[in-house]
Formats: structure tokens, sequence, C-alpha cells
């Protein structure tokens, strides 16, 4: 077994408006709380309308309010877009409100478009400089940031938890050279996911963090009371990819009875390439799914991705996965015995 997780979209869809989509994230991670899940992260993506949560940091904070127990966090923040020392300041100031309960998950991609990413007044070369922000961060972030003359305040001695993002063998590297936890995107790049485990696990290095490898990995799972019903429901989620590669990303859709009347034959292969890691399916089929995904990749925790428009069937969605006897829940434990 392995410990579960979510990451939300925050998803806007044509129902629902951001504050809509805030709030729902927020009643989900309390939820989430109650039915064992480990932690709940959100992710900082700009210039996409169907997304609420670019302002990552503000959204951790609102869903962290509304809960007592589980973890909340960034999977991730894109340390590219930002100073380091501000993000010590926000993640900080989050550590102190919400002690032992956040999470900070670095990506290097931009999360964005080069016209956005100019507006941001970044620049793609930007991304070269991530080890040596992420270095800078955790320095911030340590007990002996508070003697030094410039100082992210009040994030000193927080040592907020660190955890590298990737979706290639890059990241694995970083991750593991610097003896930190190692979190892939197979949910969305789901090609290189056994190599960049592999990686990661070869090559790591102890440090003051982790004694040994700790690996998480995305998943896409649609649960419902049958297959039938699953199905129907992913179709959201195949809309959404396909709509991707047509360049015409939007607000979330309705589910439809029949995908194939949506996407071209093209698309359907792109998209199908794109969500290979997914389980779609009633408890027996998410049960075997899950199951099956764990024991290849042998992963410490799944952060599992459950992209259902509506938000009682996405509730539905992760209390089914949550009651499949599946989570240890022993994530919290493992890291903090390094």
């Amino acid at each position: 077994m392995a410990s579960l997780s979510i990451l939300d979209l925050v998803r806007i869809t044509q129902d629902t408006d951001a504050r809509g989509a805030l709030l729902n994230a927020r009643d989900l991670a309390a939820h989430a709380e109650q039915w064992g899940y480990t932690r709940f992260w959100v992710a900082e993506h700009h210039n996409m309308a169907g997304i609420a949560s670019a302002a990552t940091a503000v959204v951790v904070g609102h869903i962290a309010a509304g809960t007592r127990t589980i973890r909340v966090g960034a999977g991730g923040i894109m340390l590219p877009n930002h100073s380091p020392l501000v993000i010590a300041e926000q993640f900080g100031t989050l550590e102190r409100l919400f002690p032992g309960r956040i999470d900070l998950g670095l990506g290097r991609a931009p999360g964005t478009d080069g016209e956005t990413l100019r507006a941001l007044r970044r620049t793609y070369e930007a991304a070269d400089a991530f080890p040596q922000d992420v270095l800078e961060l955790q320095a911030y972030l340590s007990p002996e940031a508070a003697d030094r003359r410039i100082q992210a305040v009040p994030a000193a001695g927080t040592q907020v938890p660190l955890w590298i993002l990737g979706s290639s063998t890059y990241g694995a590297q970083l991750a593991a050279i610097l003896g930190l936890p190692y979190a892939f995107a197979s949910h969305f790049a789901p090609d290189q996911l056994l190599d960049a485990l592999a990686v990661y696990r070869e090559r790591f290095q102890p440090s003051a963090v982790l004694s040994r490898p700790y690996a998480m990995a995305g998943l896409n799972v649609i649960a419902a009371e049958t297959d039938e019903k699953a199905r129907r429901l992913a179709t959201t989620q195949q809309m959404s990819a396909a709509d991707q590669f047509r360049g015409a990303r939007g607000l979330s859709k309705p589910p439809i009875d029949d995908i194939e009347t949506y996407w071209t034959p093209m698309e359907k292969i792109q998209a199908r390439r794109k969500l290979a890691r997914s389980v779609v399916g009633g408890p027996e089929t998410v049960r075997a799914g899950i199951s099956a995904f764990i024991a290849e990749t042998g992963v410490d925790e799944v952060m599992i991705v459950s992209d259902v428009y509506d938000h009682a069937e996405r509730l539905r969605s992760f209390e089914i996965i949550g009651s499949l006897g599946l989570n240890s829940g022993a994530a919290e434990a493992a890291l903090a015995a390094g």
C-alpha cells in the first residue's frame, strides 16, 4: 500500500465561477481530511481561464483555514517565476499560521505560455538557475537564517518541507542530489515515469531531511458506482485534454455521452497518451487499477487527480477511492523518520 493524497485543479466550470471553484476546493479538502487523505495540493497556473489557483499561496491559506489536520501545499510553485525570498516569506507565513501542515512543492517549468511569462517579468532562461534557487529558498527556511543579514521574515526556522516536482529525469536527479522527496507528474506527462523513479532511487544521497528516497507519482482516478458512469464522468477530462491540443483552453465542460463525437482521431491519440496513467471505473476497477499502479512503480505515495465536473460527483469519486482500503496513512511517519 501507499499513502493517498489529492491534487485539486480548482476548476472553474461552465456552471461555477472562480469563487465557487475556490469554495469547492476548500470543501473537498475538508471532506478529504475526514476520509484519511494525507495531503491536499494546488498548483500554479497563469492565464488559464479554467483554473483558479494562480495565486497559489493565497489559495493554500484559504484551504488550510478550512481544515484542521490534513497537510496543505503547493504542487507546485513554479520557482523560476519568483524570487526565492518572496516564496520563503509566503510559505514561512503559512507555516506560522498553520504549523506542521504546509508543504512546498517546487517546479522548474513556467506553468504558462511565453507571452504570459513576459508579463510575469520572467524569461525561459530563469529555469537554468532552478537548483541554485532551491538552495537559496531552503537556506531562508533554515534555523541558521535568523543570523543572516537578509531574512525572509517570518520564515527562518520554519523548515517548510520542500519537494522537487518533475515530468522528466531532470527533477529526479536534483531531488536525489539534494536528498529531498520527489513527485512525478505522471497524471499529465506519463512517458518518463519509470525512468525518473529509477534515476531518483539510484542516485539518492541521504540528507538531513531524508535518509532514504521518498517518491510520489500522480494518477488520474475517476470513481463512481459503476464503470459505465465513471467513463461518462471521465469525458470532462478527455475534452479538456483535446482542447489543449487545439490551443483552446477554457472552462471545464460537463460530461457527454459519447466522447468520439468530440475529438478527432489525432486528438484521441494525443489525449490518450497524455492521460495514459488513468484509472476509471467502479470501486473494484479502481481498487485493481490503483493497486497495479503502486505495484508497478513502488511509490510511497499516490497523488490523485479526479477531474470530475460536478462537485458532488467529485466528492463521491474521492469518497469511493478513500474507502477502498488502499491508503496506508504512513506518509508523515516515513518522512519524519527520514
